[in-house]
């Protein structure tokens, strides 16, 4: 099918070609997987009983931890001799994730990038800076291979090394960026700094692998002067690429012929109307080495189910609102980083910076919580009065906001450490504490 075309597929056809696809990963997991074997079998299930498309919500559900159990290569459904290459997490939090492609899961993954890009306006006259990190993370070279494929320039960045990032934008005459949302606002204020933002040549940018809001959207396109669109993926269902925006910038259209969306209840596992927030939850239903059925991404999101004003008839999700395994429970309140940065950056403007982190501790059985937020270099004053004053404005919002309360501590610009991939935004120190 011309790729174009699949985009635009009427929903009939495009549920059809889903279900087709689901049967067939369905009855090949089953006959190669062990794990998703035996699931199935303890839910007297067999690859048959998938008759339809509301069949998928009886399967089992895979998690994150099937991967670190059957570590390294126990959930592949293809003989390594079939595999062509693999990507794998830090293993930072414990043991590490490592997910396979065979030659045409990499078609399909450049495939993905590729429409997305073209939805954008992105020509083979672009030229791509791709600054997100390359070797085992899917980031870099998810991005490479889609953009290759349309033909565009390829400056294989990675990250980090920031003045040499900013040099190669203005020197090689970057005009599309791809990196995670806090490092773009780190490059932004570098460039500032700088004094050669208008010797860029920059008009999109491409951004994800970590939440950002809308307001963090039109900071970022004021510091570059650029449009910047949201993508959406993860090393175990594919690598960047399984959704993202077009020029709407209104909800990341999902790549429906190759991902089926639910969205769940993450306490019940109960699937959710169409609209509403819970659990994203993917089955991959194209790949060849590594397969997932019903993956739980614990990202908190929603399916939108009005059409698309650019007339794809993909469904589209909405930016995740956290995670289910990064939500903070303080004093027995559910509370995400997303929020808070949104009233950060609604309430005070350019007052401070993206820059924040979040410190919770315990004491004497109770949750503290603190808020450090970075002043902005045109706000940094020694009148203490004035950042008082901001710093209750602060409080007053997150409390109406969250419903519980926070210290607030209006922190020296460039006092927060940065980050060149995804930012630490939150430091818990309650572990082991009563």
């Amino acid at each position: 099918m011309e790729a174009k075309g699949i985009d635009f597929l009427p929903r009939e056809e495009l549920e059809a070609l889903q279900l087709k696809r689901l049967q067939e990963t369905v009855a090949r997991s089953y006959e190669r997987v062990e794990c998703f074997r035996r699931r199935m079998d303890e839910k007297g299930l067999k690859p048959s009983d998938v008759k339809s498309l509301q069949d998928l919500a009886k399967l089992p559900f895979s998690y994150k931890k099937d991967l670190r159990d059957y570590y390294p290569y126990g959930l592949f459904a293809e003989p390594l001799e079939n595999v062509v290459r693999v990507h794998a997490s830090s293993g930072t939090t414990g043991k590490r994730i490592v997910v396979g492609y065979t030659q045409n899961d990499l078609d399909m993954w450049d495939d993905c990038i590729a429409r997305m890009l073209t939805s954008l306006g992105v020509t083979a006259e672009d030229r791509i800076q791709v600054s997100f990190g390359y070797g085992l993370f899917t980031g870099g070279l998810g991005l490479h291979g889609g953009a290759q494929k349309i033909g565009a320039l390829v400056i294989p960045m990675s990250s980090g090394n920031t003045p040499l990032q900013i040099q190669t934008m203005i020197d090689f005459e970057a005009t599309v960026l791809c990196c995670t949302p806090s490092y773009v606002m780190y490059l932004g204020e570098e460039v500032q700094k700088m004094g050669v933002k208008d010797q860029l040549k920059l008009r999109i940018g491409i951004f994800g692998a970590e939440p950002w809001s809308e307001n963090m959207r039109e900071k970022i396109e004021d510091a570059l002067g650029i449009k910047a669109y949201d993508i959406y993926g993860l090393s175990e269902v594919l690598g960047p690429g399984v959704s993202g925006e077009c020029p709407e910038q209104a909800g990341m259209h999902i790549r429906e012929d190759n991902f089926i969306a639910e969205i769940i209840d993450p306490d019940t596992e109960e699937v959710l109307p169409l609209g509403s927030e819970g659990e994203l939850v993917f089955t991959s239903i194209t790949k060849e080495a590594f397969p997932v059925i019903r993956y739980r991404t614990r990202d908190i999101c929603r399916l939108i189910p009005e059409r698309c004003p650019c007339g794809s008839t993909h469904l589209r999700m909405g930016k995740p609102q956290g995670r289910t395994d990064d939500m903070m429970i303080i004093r027995g309140v559910n509370v995400f980083p997303s929020q808070i940065e949104e009233v950060l950056l609604k309430v005070c403007g350019d007052k401070i910076t993206p820059n924040y982190q979040i410190v919770l501790d315990r004491v004497n059985h109770n949750d503290t919580f603190d808020v450090n937020v970075e002043m902005s270099p045109s706000f940094f004053t020694d009148d203490i009065k004035s950042i008082e004053k901001l710093e209750r404005t602060i409080v007053e919002s997150l409390r109406s906001a969250l419903g519980i309360g926070a210290k607030v501590h209006l922190v020296n610009p460039q006092s927060i450490v940065r980050s060149e991939g995804k930012a630490k935004r939150v430091i818990d120190l309650r572990k082991g504490k009563i």
